[in-house]
């Protein structure tokens, strides 16, 4: 028998299949013609990165109790939900908005290398989402604390070292790309 359930996770917003979407790829980085959303007015944001996980699972259940598994993640940017206001960012904006995105990333490998590294039981489909939910939970806390810290990118030094942490934890998941 197989199981079949897709689970898309995007950080909080509706999801649409029509709209285009860029998945995370080390050598495309993510530039402002890319943010189609028109701006927002909100008290201290100046820019938005929508972005978010797609994961989906199938299994196939034997006889004799083995499961068997494949599973997708894909860190994803949302074009027409990101926007920005023209007159008010700068490359300091857009690397922290580009940051957004690698956190995405990093949270795509930790979940890739949860889900290798689990012994899964016959409960699959509960422990699957327990995993989903767990580095959803994680993903949204990060990317709360990163704006805080950084303040949405006024703190230039802040800014920096959030930078460095995040190559640097990618690169430790490097083989979870």
């Amino acid at each position: 028998m197989i199981h079949y359930l897709l689970i898309v996770l995007l950080s909080c917003l509706a999801w649409q299949q029509e709209e285009p979407v860029l998945t995370w790829n080390a050598g495309d980085k993510i530039d402002w013609s890319d943010f189609k959303a028109s701006p927002q007015r909100r008290a201290d944001v100046i820019a938005v990165t929508a972005s978010g996980l797609s994961f989906g699972y199938s299994t196939t259940r034997h006889p004799n109790g083995k499961i068997e598994y494949e599973f997708e993640v894909n860190a994803h940017f949302y074009p027409e939900k990101s926007w920005y206001w023209h007159d008010l960012v700068n490359s300091v904006t857009l690397d922290h908005e580009r940051l957004h995105f690698d956190i995405t990333e990093l949270h795509a490998r930790k979940f890739r290398k949860r889900i290798r590294q689990f012994r899964f039981t016959s409960n699959i489909d509960r422990e699957m989402d327990e995993l989903h939910s767990a580095i959803q939970t994680e993903l949204r806390e990060m990317q709360r604390l990163y704006d805080k810290e950084t303040s949405h990118s006024r703190k230039v030094e802040k800014q920096s070292e959030w930078n460095v942490l995040i190559a640097t934890e990618l690169e430790k998941l490097n083989a979870y790309r």
